[in-house]
């Protein structure tokens, strides 16, 4: 699979061919503007798109798990909704894994206590989950990555080891700054459209109809239709006698600095 490395050489190169044979003939400048294009295309398509590990490698499932273990994560919260999320996950017996937003943390702090306190897992998911998080340069992101680190270990004594990008979007400037904070990136490979649908049959058959050994479910806190969802999705795990894992067991990954 291409990454940004090998697309940039890949394309470049090409480029340079043209160049080159236009010394010896008539070539079309459409050719280099195709080329462009396509560079352009690759590279958004690869940026967009998590599981492409086209910027950063990312962990969006564990294609070597042979039993039936699957883990479930939740983004966007501290949210009021959380504690209903909170109540079901305890009913069920079910650990969980929540990318907090640092600026709904110090909104919220004690409904974070709460998911530390009932022993979920939290990631940094940013401090702003602004709209224009894209286009922060590198030290931009690093400051919201480490502002939301310093306020997950002040609520927890815990420094998270995993980052979910906000939108799952990634580029150069998120790829030289978890260069340096070195945070393990974490995606999904089975996304609910919690967030965009509403209807909650919609969101339920999504989800069951992907489930697989291995699988990490992207979920939101932010709704009580994600609620009603996640009630009739741990009953169906149990029925189809799937296990909800701890995100760090299921990648065998630490998800605190030691």
């Amino acid at each position: 699979m291409l990454n940004h490395n090998k697309t940039a050489i890949l394309f470049l190169s090409l480029f340079v061919l043209l160049a080159l044979l236009s010394l010896f003939a008539a070539i079309s400048v459409w050719y280099f503007v195709a080329a462009g294009v396509l560079w352009f295309l690759v590279s958004l398509v690869g940026s967009s798109f998590i599981w492409s590990n086209y910027h950063v490698k990312a962990y969006c499932s564990n294609p070597s798990e042979t039993h039936k273990n699957i883990a479930l994560t939740f983004d966007d919260g501290p949210h009021p909704a959380t504690v209903s999320v909170l109540e079901v996950l305890k009913r069920h017996n079910a650990k969980a894994t929540f990318f907090c937003i640092g600026k709904h943390i110090e909104r919220h702090p004690e409904i974070f206590q709460q998911i530390i306190t009932d022993g979920h897992l939290v990631g940094n998911h940013s401090f702003s989950h602004s709209r224009f998080f894209d286009f922060l340069r590198k030290d931009g992101v690093i400051s919201e990555v480490e502002s939301t680190d310093a306020i997950i270990f002040k609520n927890s004594g815990k420094k998270p080891q995993l980052f979910r990008p906000p939108y799952g979007v990634t580029n150069p400037s998120i790829r030289r700054a978890l260069a340096v904070t070195k945070h393990k990136v974490i995606g999904w490979n089975i996304r609910s459209l919690d967030g965009i649908i509403k209807n909650e049959n919609i969101v339920f058959n999504r989800i069951v109809k992907r489930i697989s050994p291995g699988g990490i479910v992207l979920l939101h806190d932010t709704s009580m239709s994600t609620v009603h969802v996640l009630e009739r999705l741990l009953v169906t795990l149990r029925e189809k006698n799937y296990n909800v894992v701890p995100l760090d067991q299921l990648l065998n990954i630490n998800a605190y600095e030691n």
